[in-house]
């Protein structure tokens, strides 16, 4: 059976049950949604009885218990995009193609029937939609355990964070909110200078994406709430100076931001907020050198190593050799990692030993240098001296950019060169290992963009270390050169050498594997002439 885009699922224990049921059925419908799939909770329903009534559970402290467990067990399956419906009688954004129900739930025919008559009283969806049944678990039912204390009530509610990827923590934690907002749910989104300090900023989604997730999330999840979506450029934003707010929701991490959030209140003359703490969601995937719990930047240093957007498509480029176009600044460890490629059967072109060839005399370049700089900048023997010319060149764009449309030309026709080498030897991939690959505009030589990349002050570090240079001197070449931001906007995969060797020489092989399985399915798809 195909996969449909979005689907419904419809849970009928009690809420006590939920995190035994809950996991298997998530299990199996993971495997037959690729989109959004919702999930209505409605304990106690009987779908093999009358018609069924769409009704939500109260907002008490056995519902969070049943969203968390739901949650943690959605985090089992990766990409699986669960969002627990608290409120009924509005469209959902991506409409459900299909309708599941647990095993359990009651006689085929009668549930199928019930099933198509909830979602349309609910959700308004088509009484057409397939209908299907899970296997379920047969094990006893849980007895009703009740829904528990009423969790408190507050007109406006706040919370804050980064909200990249939106993960089943931010989804426990956004509901939660739900459920204590009966009228506003202020929402701050990290952003600007906020993010600096965060782990692969680099690869945080932008702001617009983050907020357009929030707000198709929340509306699913409670439409009956108003939500205010705001970027936060300091810790605190509105959250220190609305006076409407009663409560902000955190976790044992941002626990002190709230009590922060609350001083500054006070000495603003606003009352201080209820806290109200939501657990962490520990991580099923974790592996070494991550946190334990749920986080956004575990999950960007999973995409180290994958492909984070198509190849380019380049159709006067032979699809062999398969051409990676490897870049990176000042101590980002590419080298380190074009080598690790070679030793895996890449063929390696180093354009920065191409560089150093078209400065020698004879060369195309080295003539045209002379002419335009002046037999100054030559030694003794005919060697341009680097660091006159460097001299020349330094601070002024113009003198700069006549060097480079000098020297870069040549390299890159001696990178044909190497690349036709490969070629004729019958290697399959060649890795361009070449730091000024998008400043050249050279990816147009290349099938695919590697960007290794590293935090600022430990590229600082490295370089300090390894050419003898002063940090300021170290800062002002890594602020000379294309940011990582910007390397990464126009990556195919994305790699950081920040942690162990171990962790880098992990991503490395990853990102080859999956070259491999990319380049042998083109291969299959190519026909046979």
């Amino acid at each position: 059976m195909a996969p449909f885009p979005s689907g419904l699922l419809v849970l009928t224990a009690p809420l006590g049950a939920l995190p035994r049921r809950a996991a298997a059925a998530l299990a199996e419908a993971a495997g037959l949604v690729t989109g959004p799939l919702y999930v209505h909770l409605q304990p106690g329903l009987r779908l093999d009885g009358p018609a069924p009534r769409p009704a939500a559970p109260p907002p008490a402290a056995a519902l969070l218990r049943a969203l968390a467990a739901l949650y943690a067990a959605a985090a089992a399956h990766r990409g699986l995009d669960v969002r627990v419906l608290l409120g009924h009688g509005h469209r959902l954004a991506r409409p459900p193609r299909v309708l599941l129900a647990d095993g359990g739930a009651g006689d085929a025919g009668p549930v199928r029937v019930a099933l198509r008559e909830l979602a349309a009283a609910a959700y308004g969806c088509p009484p057409e939609l397939p209908a299907l049944l899970l296997s379920g678990s047969d094990g006893p039912e849980a007895s009703p355990d009740g829904s528990g204390a009423e969790l408190p009530a507050f007109s406006d509610v706040a919370v804050g964070g980064t909200f990249d990827r939106l993960h089943g923590a931010h989804r426990l934690l956004l509901s939660a909110c739900c459920l204590l907002a009966r009228r506003r749910l202020l929402v701050g989104v990290a952003d600007g200078e906020l993010l600096r300090h965060k782990v692969l900023r680099e690869l945080i989604e932008p702001y617009e994406l983050r907020e357009a997730k929030l707000r198709e999330f929340l509306a699913d999840v409670q439409p009956a709430v108003l939500y205010d979506i705001v970027p936060l450029g300091d810790p605190y934003g509105p959250a220190v100076t609305d006076p409407e707010l009663r409560c902000i929701v955190v976790s044992e991490e941002t626990r002190r931001g709230g009590e922060a959030v609350n001083k500054k209140r006070i000495e603003n003359g606003l009352a201080a907020l209820e806290l109200f703490e939501i657990e962490l969601m520990e991580d099923p995937h974790h592996g070494l050198s991550e946190e334990e719990k749920i986080s956004s930047s575990s999950l960007r240093r999973r995409l180290l190593g994958t492909l984070l957007r198509p190849p380019r498509d380049s159709p006067a480029l032979p699809p062999r050799p398969y051409i990676i176009g490897l870049t990176g600044g000042s101590g980002s460890g590419k080298t380190s990692i074009a080598r690790r490629l070679e030793q895996m059967g890449a063929f390696l072109i180093d354009a920065d030993a191409l560089g150093h060839a078209a400065y020698l005399p004879g060369s195309p370049a080295h003539g045209r240098m002379v002419a335009a700089f002046g037999a100054e900048i030559l030694n003794k023997d005919g060697t341009i001296n680097r660091k006159i010319l460097g001299a020349k060149v330094f601070g002024n764009q113009e003198r700069l950019k006549s060097l480079t449309d000098i020297v870069w030309p040549e390299i890159a026709r001696m990178v044909r060169e190497r690349i036709r080498e490969a070629g004729a030897q019958g290697k399959a991939v060649v890795v361009l290992d070449a730091a000024v690959l998008l400043e050249a505009d050279w990816q147009e030589m290349v099938h695919e963009v590697w960007a290794a990349i590293i935090p600022e002050e430990e590229a600082v570090k490295r370089i300090v270390r390894r050419d003898g240079l002063s940090e300021a001197a170290a800062r002002n070449r890594l602020r000379s050169q294309m940011s990582d931001g910007q390397r990464v906007r126009r990556a195919q995969v994305v790699l950081c050498t920040l942690w162990e060797p171990e962790v880098t020489r992990r991503q490395v092989e990853t990102a080859w594997e999956l070259l491999q399985q990319r380049l042998n399915g083109a291969t299959a798809a190519t026909p046979s002439s």
